[in-house]
């Protein structure tokens, strides 16, 4: 059975941010993820991260002003030092924190910049992440997002993934396969991830209307969740989903629970 991470960004959002570790261990999960760890000090997430128990599966390199809208910044061309720099602090985090992965959203394509041009700076950023990264023994993902979510995020596709993977020329860089965004954009969800195992690093979950928790939707996940097990998938599923009500609530879903 697949291992399940909990996303704090999206899960037991009623409660504090540290307070979210002690309830997702309480809630039975080994592993987190969430957006980002830069608003804390890393010393005080590692203490969270042993005091219970959880493995942090996963977090997102630095990605300009959520708060204004930005959803990544390695496709702008006048963002490249600043996404070294992130670069940099993601490793210093990831280490702190025993964290395997990191992943590097896109970006949101802004009006007047060549697609072409977009993809030649991402692919460039890419490039240096990927080996700085496996200096550090970090492996960096990559995630394709739906175009009704986020308008104008420049990587939507599991082919166009692939593709970005293929250019950069490093086997450093991976797959995160969101089966939500990609049920949005493609469906045929398990044949993709059969044929693509070996790029996918990192698989996260929702269902499809709304977002909501496994179950919810018109995703059938008993049989994802066996699929995978068949296909040997060996790595974590992140519960990036928004509960219906509260998380608690809707762990009815969650294989144990």
């Amino acid at each position: 059975m697949p291992r399940f991470a909990a996303n704090l960004t999206m899960l037991f959002t009623e409660h504090d941010f540290l307070d979210r570790f002690g309830l997702a261990a309480a809630a039975g999960f080994r592993g987190v993820e969430f957006l980002f760890p830069y608003a804390y000090p890393k010393e005080v997430l590692a203490e969270r991260l042993v005091r219970h128990a959880l493995t942090q599966v996963l977090h997102n390199l630095p990605a300009g002003d959520w708060a204004a809208g930005e959803r990544g910044i390695a496709v702008l061309p006048e963002r490249q030092a600043e996404f070294r720099d992130g670069v940099g602090r993601a490793i210093e985090y990831a280490r702190a924190l025993d964290c395997p992965m990191v992943n590097c959203l896109a970006g949101i394509v802004p009006e007047g910049l060549d697609r072409a041009r977009a993809e030649a700076v991402f692919v460039g950023n890419l490039r240096y992440a990927a080996a700085e990264l496996r200096k550090a023994g970090i492996r960096l993902l990559i995630e394709a997002v739906n175009t009704r979510d986020i308008p104008g995020f420049f990587l939507n596709t599991t082919r166009q993934a692939l593709d970005i993977i293929g250019k950069t020329g490093s086997d450093n860089l991976f797959l995160q396969y969101d089966i939500y965004h990609m049920q949005v954009m493609e469906g045929d969800l398990a044949r993709t991830m059969a044929e693509n195992l070996g790029r996918i690093a990192h698989i996260q979950l929702a269902d499809n209307p709304g977002r909501n928790e496994p179950g919810t939707g018109e995703i059938s996940y008993p049989f994802l969740f066996d699929h995978l097990d068949r296909i040997g998938y060996a790595g974590w599923i992140g519960c990036e989903y928004k509960p219906r009500t509260t998380t608690e609530a809707g762990l009815g879903w969650l294989p144990g629970a």
